[in-house]
């Protein structure tokens, strides 16, 4: 930091003050801080400086490490995190790492608040973790105020799906479902509400899960179904990397899709529109799913503490209500009308 002051021609105490952020240096003595530090090169150390404030303006992250749509909902976070002056700190959970332990990580990191990706904690754990720091939940409803909720309406996204394979003149529709996800019991609940909401259709549910593997597995069983004829003609399945793995395997048994099964994702990932792949899916607005979480967590940060100093009566706290995106549908040649109803 020395050789920047020296550069500069201002004080150590003048470079901190810019590299941290705060007022009192001028626009003029600013910009020629950060010039210098860019001749030499020169990066703070943010680690540093956070272990000597009251705030590290850090949010951190859990998510699951090969969760394609995860991936998709932290470029958004990223964004909107650096808009509203945030850092975020990224804790993955895997298989041999638990989501606890993924958030117990940024919690040492001194986070002013937390977004869980598709949490699987319990109530009370939430309860707990939210009473220590501002918390959101993000893919799942979690009931009462005190944990931020932005999610997609996952009822309605199942609805979507199944509603356009009906109108394809499909009647034997499975579902892959998702077991015990966050968003699972959401996404089976629409599926069954439109079935019993169609007269004619024949539900049919199948172990399905987040990836090709367990969709790869859910085509096994869908082949191993007794009578081939009266086989499900379309399936929606829980997400886009399960249809993926599902259309791998039926295809390679020899089935059209979507001549002989018609196949819906849902997420609308990256490789979802790639033209050998063209799934037809429910789309998530991850953009939005990140802008929402991240002004969820930034009105209780520094919203509500604002108006807690303002003079006059107490301020009421920032009300912070669930937010529900809807889904979009979004058609490519996954789908089409069953073989019989095609003249085939």
């Amino acid at each position: 930091m020395e050789h920047v002051a020296a550069r500069a021609g201002v004080s150590r105490a003048l470079v901190s003050i810019v590299f941290r952020g705060v007022a009192g240096a001028s626009d003029a003595t600013r910009e020629r801080v950060l010039a210098a530090a860019r001749e030499l090169d020169y990066r703070p150390d943010t680690r540093a400086s956070r272990l000597g404030s009251s705030r590290t303006r850090t949010l951190g992250v859990t998510f699951r490490v090969g969760h394609a749509f995860h991936g998709d909902l932290l470029g958004s976070l990223y964004t909107h995190a650096d808009a509203a002056g945030y850092e975020l700190v990224l804790s993955g959970v895997t298989p041999s790492r638990s989501e606890t332990s993924a958030v117990e990580t940024l919690l040492s990191e001194r986070c002013e608040g937390i977004v869980l990706l598709g949490s699987s904690q319990t109530a009370a754990q939430l309860g707990r973790l939210s009473a220590r720091l501002p918390v959101v939940s993000v893919l799942r409803a979690v009931p009462g105020r005190d944990v931020g909720v932005v999610r997609t309406d996952d009822t309605a996204g199942l609805r979507l799906s199944v509603e356009h394979l009906r109108s394809l003149g499909h009647t034997r529709i499975a579902l892959l479902d998702g077991g015990r996800t966050a968003g699972a019991a959401e996404r089976r609940r629409g599926y069954r509400a439109a079935v019993r909401r169609s007269p004619g259709l024949v539900e049919t549910v199948l172990p399905g899960g987040l990836s090709e593997l367990e969709g790869a597995q859910a085509a096994r069983a869908f082949l191993a179904l007794d009578a081939p004829q009266q086989r499900p003609t379309a399936v929606a399945a829980f997400n886009d990397r399960c249809a993926i793995g599902f259309v791998d395997v039926v295809r390679q048994a020899g089935l059209r899709v979507p001549g002989d099964v018609s196949v819906v994702g849902f997420d609308d990932i990256t490789e979802a529109g790639y033209p050998h792949v063209a799934l037809t899916t429910v789309r998530q607005d991850a953009e939005r799913l990140g802008a929402e979480a991240v002004r969820s967590l930034t009105r209780r940060l520094d919203v509500e503490p604002r108006l807690g100093d303002a003079p006059g009566p107490a301020a009421e706290p920032v009300i912070i209500e669930p937010v529900v995106i809807e889904p979009e549908l979004v058609v490519r040649s996954s789908t089409a009308p069953p073989a019989r109803s095609a003249g085939s």
